[in-house]
């Protein structure tokens, strides 16, 4: 009986379905939300292929070529952007982080390409300055990048070879990348370009307006006019072949150009 019983407990009628097997759900495992991926901190001695419109741009993604091939920028600094304050995180895009980079890039230019203060004042050479995405700065980039680049006009940048580093040392790089214009700047139709190209005015002097680099703020035009006037009209009648028939002009900041560090008269003359 008690076999029996086994059996009985172990059977089914054909009125009753079977108990269903049992089942289990899987547990989704979770995936981790994507992270941004930090920019690599880039090399202080690599060369781009920029146009104009990159090279004024807040960010670059530009890859680097040969610097002993034709380029249009050189890195010559790259820095660490100090974007704590108090504690707090400032976003890179903010005014002070950008108010840094802005100010630290020019600053170095000087020491990268040599020459005197005047000399790179007369010349074609700009520094110009990147900082990461906003995606990049998520990711971790907390860097800044200065390159060198060489205006070939109002809105174009030159072709290079090789290295800017000191090129305003010697005479031949100063004849090169110096400031000439297409016609006196008092002109129509006048454009700066490098004295290597075509051109018929040649930036030769500077007038300091402010010793403070613009901390006293903008003297107004009429400020700017009577301070170039006289000095750049000695400056003209020195370097003339006949000191009684000469040409000269002037160009002095507006308040645009003020803010963003020219606080100074170049002096012009016919080349």
């Amino acid at each position: 009986m008690l076999a029996a019983g086994l059996v009985l407990g172990g059977c089914t009628s054909d009125d009753e379905p079977a108990d269903p097997a049992p089942t289990s759900t899987p547990t989704p495992t979770p995936t981790a939300p994507p992270r941004a991926t930090a920019a690599p901190v880039p090399a202080d001695d690599s060369c781009y292929r920029l146009t104009y419109e990159q090279a004024v741009s807040p960010t670059a993604g530009a890859r680097p070529v040969a610097c002993r091939g034709s380029h249009t920028s050189e890195t010559f600094a790259v820095g660490r952007i100090d974007n704590v304050v108090d504690g707090h995180l400032l976003a890179v895009d903010s005014q002070r982080v950008q108010d840094q980079v802005a100010s630290s890039c020019p600053a170095d230019l000087g020491n990268v390409v040599g020459g005197t203060v005047e000399d790179l004042r007369l010349s074609m050479l700009r520094a110009v300055w990147f900082t990461p995405s906003l995606d990049q700065a998520e990711g971790g980039a907390s860097w800044y990048r200065c390159d060198v680049v060489a205006l070939a006009g109002r809105d174009r940048l030159a072709d290079v070879r090789g290295s800017l580093a000191g090129v305003l040392d010697d005479q031949e790089g100063r004849d090169r990348y110096g400031m000439c214009g297409t016609a006196s700047p008092a002109a129509r139709g006048f454009e700066r370009v490098p004295c290597s190209a075509e051109h018929s005015w040649r930036a030769f002097e500077v007038v300091d307006l402010d010793p403070g680099d613009g901390a006293g703020g903008y003297p107004g035009r009429a400020a700017v006019t009577a301070a170039g006037e006289g000095p750049c009209e000695d400056a003209a009648a020195a370097v003339a072949e006949d000191s009684l028939d000469y040409e000269w002009a002037f160009e002095g900041p507006d308040p645009e150009q003020w803010a963003a560090g020219q606080t100074y008269i170049r002096c012009w003359s016919p080349d």
